[in-house]
């Protein structure tokens, strides 16, 4: 299989937030698991859409539902380490775009992880796919759109 390669825009990070890596989050090799890491990313787009003040699901039934996930991981962590999440979105379409992130260990300076999370906006009522809301991506006017 090719190695995957992210090109994340430093530009568009607009949001960061701290984890602790709990010693549950440890695997049998003696660093933060695969398993742990993607909670952690789905924690940290939580915060981000939460203080972006965006609904996960809106009472209409439209929500954000995640479609894919790719994560390169750079550096072990360990227990008890305090890793840096620096979120941003990218490549947005007519039915969603890309939520990024850039995991480091501030200790250090170590890039720990980068992943992309791809999103579309979801009636859960209707079970279709529908267009991003203009509330949506007007908080983010910067963000590329690709056609």
């Amino acid at each position: 299989m090719a190695r995957l390669k992210l090109d994340l825009p430093a530009d568009q990070f607009c949001y960061s937030t701290v984890l602790t890596v709990r010693v549950t989050d440890i695997n049998g090799a003696n660093h933060l698991g695969n398993d742990s890491m993607i909670s952690m990313i789905s924690e940290a787009r939580a915060r981000f859409l939460f203080d972006f003040k965006i609904a996960e699901n809106q009472d209409d039934g439209v929500g954000l539902i995640v479609t894919d996930l790719a994560t390169m991981y750079r550096n072990e962590a360990h227990a008890r380490d305090q890793l840096l999440f620096e979120v941003g979105v990218m490549d947005f379409n007519d039915y969603g775009g890309d939520i990024m992130f850039r995991i480091s260990r501030p200790a250090d300076g170590a890039l720990v992880a980068m992943a992309k999370s791809g999103f579309v906006f979801f009636n859960y009522k209707s079970k279709k796919v529908v267009t991003m809301p203009a509330a949506f991506h007007g908080k983010f006017s910067k963000v590329n759109w690709l056609k």
